[in-house]
């Protein structure tokens, strides 16, 4: 059950948590930001997640167990029946001298402790609360496998098709995958996710039963049945589990038949905050400060996939307030902003990044999301929107912070017009996290570290702590559970606006903006390791080293 911002405002001001005057603040912030209150107190450090736990568990009574740190494993959680559980959302934890141990997001619930002693009799039950989120990710362990509940929806020979496709979306969901891959084959279909930027089967379907999962997903994104040799795009808005998920979709036929990739919007990416994203303070607080400018060009740049639209969600999120016309131009919109006035880009009634960005502009804005810069036509239009008094974001692809200037110039882009426009430009990629579950310490010699991960030797010293996960089931045996952001970026200095009039190289633009103080990716990515936030593996696998 999630606590309202009521309750919580409540809560923290009457044990004495947070002062009358910091949540004046913060419900000042959330209701200009369209956001919530705790968006703020993170964001200030006033509190943080464990600290609002024990604030809502005192409320009932109870104590705070934070499930992220005190992980029960799989054969602990399932000494309790899977529909007691799940009925009741509760969770077995442990046991300690006769008394049974249970988390639980819903106390006020008078028939839970009641119902455990029925369950396991003779015991002594105490009860913990934890956040729902907590909850949902250790009830999963009751879930049969993917081809189990097809095997199971088959023989019911009911529906079989949304029943197939709404359990693919569920387990999508749960699992944070920000994508499902149907992939047909000879005689099955494979399913696949991507969990944390890498693909994983899931499970597999007869061929027999593909074709009306493909119709029912066409009928749903109102996409051509008929239609089996060109590829297709739409998007479907599905409530799951009483929310609502936006889904692309995209068709493309093989040789073996159509493949469907679905896209999940997920509502917790939404609310990300800079800080989530994984910006360190510094960066956090020069992002910040040129997005305060009242006009000028923040660049975000990374192949697709890399987190460009999420930060500058978050940007966007940081700055919406009611004094400000914040308008943007998309393909696609990803997820809707409240607050901001967002248009689609639609080629067939030529509504293009370059045409919406000429009608923004007229639109009286203070502040410009445009999704993407692809061409001459849209770089000059941004350019030009940037150098008349608009704050301007976008994104751009390039390797890295430095190839996003040569490049703008190569589009056609006049250099006196870029440097007087560009605030910063970012670079960033995203790499796993480390689970927290099975993290655990060991020490890396510099010649070990030479030999296995060539290139990012001259970032340690003789001897290092580094961490690695073992693997177990709260990350799938992969010892990685999330992602973080790794970042670089350039900002635009007097002497670099000097530097860019003379048409410089992307070396030549590093080595200034280095003896400036900006980081690599490398860099920052090392950091993270030290702080064991991921791995040296994970870098290799995402980045170059310089």
């Amino acid at each position: 059950m999630k606590v309202s911002d009521d309750k919580i405002k409540d809560l923290l001001v009457k044990e004495n948590y947070v002062s009358a005057e910091d949540m004046k603040k913060a419900e000042a912030f959330a209701s200009s930001h369209h956001s919530s209150i705790t968006d703020y107190l993170f964001a200030e450090e006033l509190i943080d997640k464990s600290t609002l736990g024990q604030a809502i568990a005192e409320s009932f009574g109870l104590g705070f167990l934070n499930l992220d740190e005190e992980k029960p494993s799989k054969e602990q959680v399932l000494k309790l029946g899977e529909q007691s559980a799940v009925s009741n959302r509760v969770i077995f934890v442990g046991e300690k001298d006769k008394t049974c141990e249970f988390a639980t997001d819903s106390p006020q619930n008078k028939e839970l402790i009641p119902k455990l002693k029925r369950a396991f009799k003779g015991k002594k039950i105490k009860l913990y609360y934890s956040f729902p989120e907590s909850i949902d990710e250790n009830l999963n362990y009751y879930k049969k496998s993917l081809e189990t509940r097809f095997s199971q929806i088959v023989e019911s020979k009911t529906r079989i098709a949304p029943e197939l496709v709404e359990e693919i979306v569920e387990d999508a969901i749960s699992y944070h995958a920000s994508d499902i891959h149907f992939e047909p084959q000879d005689d099955v279909v494979v399913i696949r996710f991507r969990i944390d930027g890498v693909l994983s089967e899931a499970g597999r379907i007869p061929n027999e039963y593909y074709e009306n999962i493909l119709n029912r997903i066409k009928v749903m994104a109102q996409l051509r049945i008929d239609e089996h040799f060109a590829t297709q795009d739409g998007a479907i808005r599905l409530v799951v589990k009483g929310s609502e998920v936006d889904m692309r979709i995209s068709l493309a036929p093989t040789l073996d038949g159509e493949k469907i990739t679905i896209r999940l919007l997920a509502e917790y990416v939404r609310d990300l905050t800079l800080g989530e994203l994984g910006l360190c303070d510094k960066d956090q607080a020069m992002l910040v400060e040129a997005a305060k400018r009242p006009f000028g060009m923040i660049l975000v740049t990374g192949p697709t996939g890399s987190g460009k639209t999420t930060t500058l969600y978050a940007l966007i999120k940081h700055l919406n307030d009611p004094t400000k016309n914040i308008t943007t131009i998309e393909d696609p919109v990803e997820y809707k902003i409240p607050g901001t006035n967002q248009i689609q880009v639609n080629p067939e009634k030529d509504i293009t990044f370059a045409e919406g960005l000429r009608s923004i502009v007229r639109q009286d804005p203070d502040v410009i999301l445009v999704g993407e810069i692809r061409d001459k036509e849209t770089a000059e239009i941004a350019v030009n929107a940037a150098l008349t008094g608009h704050l301007l974001f976008s994104t751009f692809h390039a390797n890295d912070a430095a190839t996003a200037i040569p490049r703008l110039m190569d589009m056609g882009v006049e250099p006196f017009l870029l440097s007087s426009t560009l605030n910063v430009i970012y670079s960033q990629r995203l790499v796993r996290k480390l689970c927290n579950a099975c993290r655990y310490s060991e020490q890396i010699s510099k010649i070990k570290v030479s030999q296995d991960y060539p290139g990012f030797s001259q970032y340690f010293s003789k001897e290092t702590t580094i961490y690695r996960g073992k693997g177990c089931d709260i990350c799938n045996g992969t010892g990685y559970k999330g992602r973080v952001g790794i970042f670089e970026y350039i900002k635009v200095t007097k002497e670099i606006q000097e530097l860019m009039l003379n048409n410089p190289s992307t070396n030549e633009i590093w080595h200034l903006a280095k003896q400036q103080g900006a980081h690599t990716l490398a860099e920052d990515g090392v950091e993270k390791v030290k702080e064991g936030l991921t791995t040296l593996d994970e870098l290799m696998r995402v980045i170059p080293a310089d």
